[in-house]
């Protein structure tokens, strides 16, 4: 898989029916290994080991009703009281992050209404701060830790 820019990790991989398949420590099972997945694992693991994240409040490809279309989160965190504080959108390391792929957080966002929003293709992740009194939001140079 391709190098990302998140310190690196050990992960168990299994090759299954021809198909490589890597154990989510969140969902505990293993799940196709799959570009934009391994994107998602790395930064599970950046969230829980550098950010101290307990993995307890970590969701993993949450379900959501975006007006008639099913739609899936990639990650979701929950604060110490359940409520949704962080979504994480991730891409694969070769897709570019656009402004696109900020609508698309966005709109999930609409959702769960978290207090930052971060997009990532595991070399570039942007972050911000929502500010919804305000309808705002803002660029945070680093991705908060948990609190």
């Amino acid at each position: 898989m391709d190098e990302l820019n998140l310190p690196e990790y050990d992960f168990k991989i299994i090759k299954e029916n021809d198909q490589k398949k890597i154990f989510d420590s969140v969902r505990k099972k293993y799940v196709v290994l799959t570009p934009e997945e391994w994107v998602r694992q790395n930064f599970i693991q950046y969230l829980i080991q550098e950010k101290k994240y307990p993995a307890s409040l970590i969701a993993v490809e949450i379900s959501l009703k975006y007006n008639t279309l099913q739609k899936r989160a990639d990650i979701v965190i929950y604060n110490k009281e359940g409520k949704p504080a962080l979504l994480v959108e991730c891409k694969a390391s070769s897709v570019k992050i656009t402004q696109e792929t900020f609508h698309q957080a966005a709109v999930y966002n609409m959702n769960f209404k978290v207090n930052h929003l971060i997009v990532t293709n595991g070399l570039n992740h942007y972050c911000c701060q929502m500010n919804y009194d305000e309808k705002t939001y803002l660029f945070l140079s680093q991705i908060p830790d948990f609190e």
